[in-house]
């Protein structure tokens, strides 16, 4: 039986050499020979360790056969414009380690690539914070995500971006070295922290200022942050009535005198689904059946959406440093006074315009209490809703894109309109259902009810 195992292998290894490149054939033809089917059967196990070795050796040369093809063609390729290689673009990072170049150049753009940023966003589990943290996933950034409540605070924020894309860190805003380690890692800088109203731990200089001017010192002795981006609001100024934005007139100047080359954004009142303004005033109409408007509600603002805000800061890191060290004002693409948004917001949850003018000292008289026991009472005192002191001064004078400011143009963005998708979330205060309300109901009679 090894006389004939020993002949079956020569004869497979002589077919074999004589051609130019072994194959299986060659054992093919040896197996079923019509002389070796009876001596096959009898030495099974010999001729299944011979055809093992044999297919481990046609694997080698496959596998040799194709390395060289891809080496050769993928050189020729390469010097022709046309290989295979040559024309797929790298997943590698492009961003430069130093100067004001472009940050993000080159990669697929879908949330597994790698754009090169590694973003720090301070108030990320915040309303604006979620949509800057999608757009920064969407395209292939890493984000890490401060944090100082519980851990489910940035858990919405995980599913954002890919597998460990999105990382949350816990941090003390007010413990330098936890804040020197949410920003190690990082060559982005976004402070998106802020606040209309104040609380026992928290007053607007510290929030606005101190915590601001504190990040953008950081971020210089850090040494490898490429962009600082500074979220104000419209409106800020050292003359403001509001407390608010005077601390944040007072931020942006700290900001830039430390870091001349941050960029300051300055959006309008925020509008979108998590907003704290047309949310507020449903809530408000739905629970007591009217609306209380300070003054006459003449005032101008120039509500804006909350991804066009988004997308204005990612323009500004996507470009090639020339917003680097500028203040951009960003209005929607209308101009309300305040008492159109709020027809605006009837108009869309369907319920009958009522309102309650309240002159505005008198208003100042009734949000004044928890201004002045905020810091006195051992314990927490609730939100203000209507009557936030602050906000009242805020809204006392108009709120718009100044003339001659950098605005959304500037970045190539086309703001919403506010009328539309941007306001459908206030369907869900619709009295019975999204496709019903107050008005509409009243109008139609039961006959032609669906």
């Amino acid at each position: 039986m090894q006389t004939y195992t020993r002949r079956l292998g020569h004869q497979f290894s002589k077919s074999a050499t004589s051609s130019s490149q072994p194959s299986l054939r060659s054992l093919y033809s040896a197996l079923h020979s019509p002389r070796n089917h009876l001596r096959i059967a009898s030495s099974r196990p010999t001729c299944v360790a011979l055809i093992d070795r044999s297919l481990l050796s046609l694997k080698r040369q496959i596998f040799l056969s194709f390395v060289v093809v891809v080496v050769v063609g993928g050189g020729g390729g390469g010097g022709g414009g046309g290989g295979f290689g040559s024309q797929q673009e790298r997943y590698g990072s492009t961003i430069a380690s130093t100067g004001t170049g472009h940050i993000v150049r080159k990669g697929t753009g879908g949330r597994s690539s790698v754009s090169g940023i590694v973003a720090t966003v301070f108030g990320a589990t915040g309303f604006l914070g979620r949509y800057v943290v999608q757009q920064l996933a969407k395209m292939g950034s890493q984000v890490l995500v401060p944090f100082r409540g519980s851990e489910d605070s940035p858990r919405h924020l995980k599913l954002m971006g890919d597998l460990g894309q999105i990382v949350p860190m816990k941090y003390n805003p007010r413990d330098e070295d936890s804040i020197k380690a949410v920003m190690a890692k990082a060559n982005v800088v976004l402070n998106l922290i802020g606040r209309e109203y104040e609380t026992r731990n928290y007053g607007f200089e510290e929030v606005n200022i101190t915590m601001a001017k504190q990040l953008a010192t950081i971020a210089n002795e850090h040494g490898g942050i490429m962009r600082f981006i500074q979220v104000s609001c419209l409106g800020a100024s050292p003359s403001s009535p509001s407390r608010m934005l005077r601390a944040k007139a007072a931020a942006e100047e700290a900001i830039l005198k430390e870091l001349p080359q941050a960029t300051i954004m300055k959006p309008a009142v925020v509008v979108g689904t998590e907003d704290r303004i047309l949310n507020k005033w449903a809530r408000f109409v739905k629970k007591w059946g009217f609306l209380p408007i300070v003054g006459d509600g003449s005032s101008k603002i120039q509500p804006v959406y909350v991804v066009d805000v988004a997308a204005a800061i990612m323009a500004a890191l996507k470009d090639d440093g020339s917003s680097m060290g500028k203040v951009y004002e960003l209005g929607g693409a209308d101009v309300f006074t305040v008492h159109q948004l709020a027809e605006l917001m009837y108009d869309t949850i369907r319920e009958w315009p009522r309102y309650v003018k309240v002159p505005l000292p008198i208003a100042k008289i009734l949000a004044s209490p928890r201004e002045m026991l905020v810091n006195k009472v051992p314990f927490p005192l609730p939100t203000p809703a209507i009557f936030n002191l602050d906000e009242i001064n805020a809204y006392s004078v108009d709120t718009v894109v100044s003339e001659n400011a950098l605005t959304f143009d500037d970045l190539g963005i086309v703001p919403h309109k506010l009328k539309g998708y941007p306001i459908e979330y206030l369907f869900s205060y619709r009295k019975g259902g999204p496709n019903l309300g107050a008005t509409i109901s009243e109008k139609i009679s039961p006959e032609n009810w669906p």
